[in-house]
């Protein structure tokens, strides 16, 4: 009989340890700031009635929004006449997986911003190899000029 009372008192405390526990982490979650934003907008009595297992669910599935966070996040509103109206700018790495087509779209997108970005530096490079060959009084032909040396030593001026 002393064995059966001792093994009652020893599954009643850790009953209570367990509950204790369970309330421990259900404050921790109350406490998570997207779960308290949810929490907020809902009467007491329904607050009180998660569980905690469905408080970590409701963790996971809020903290889940990938697009809540960029790298660049610019939100305002605007007052016109009677109504406000609000704009948002974001931008960041995409981590969605592209369909086919936005994939070709990708690759042109790249493959046009490598040829502009190429041919740029290339003019780029031209330019300043043209300015250094006219600046050392280095004349390729004779009594011709583009006109570009003239321009730029005006402009120092």
């Amino acid at each position: 009989m002393n064995i059966l009372n001792s093994e009652r008192k020893t599954q009643k405390k850790q009953k209570e340890s367990f509950e204790d526990k369970n309330k421990e982490i259900r404050e921790k979650l109350k406490c998570n700031r997207d779960i308290k934003k949810l929490l907020e907008k809902m009467p007491i009595e329904v607050q009180d009635s998660f569980t905690e297992e469905q408080l970590a669910n409701l963790k996971i599935a809020v903290s889940a929004r990938s697009w809540g966070k960029h790298a660049i996040d610019f939100r305002s509103t605007i007052k016109f006449f009677r109504y406000r109206y609000y704009y948002v700018f974001v931008a960041g790495r995409n981590l969605r997986e592209l369909t086919r087509g936005e994939k070709q779209l990708s690759l042109l997108a790249q493959a046009l911003f490598c040829t502009v970005f190429l041919t740029f530096c290339t003019a780029l490079g031209v330019l300043i190899l043209y300015l250094v060959k006219s600046a050392l009084g280095i004349n390729i032909f004779t009594d011709f000029s583009f006109g570009v040396w003239d321009w730029f030593k005006s402009t120092l001026n």
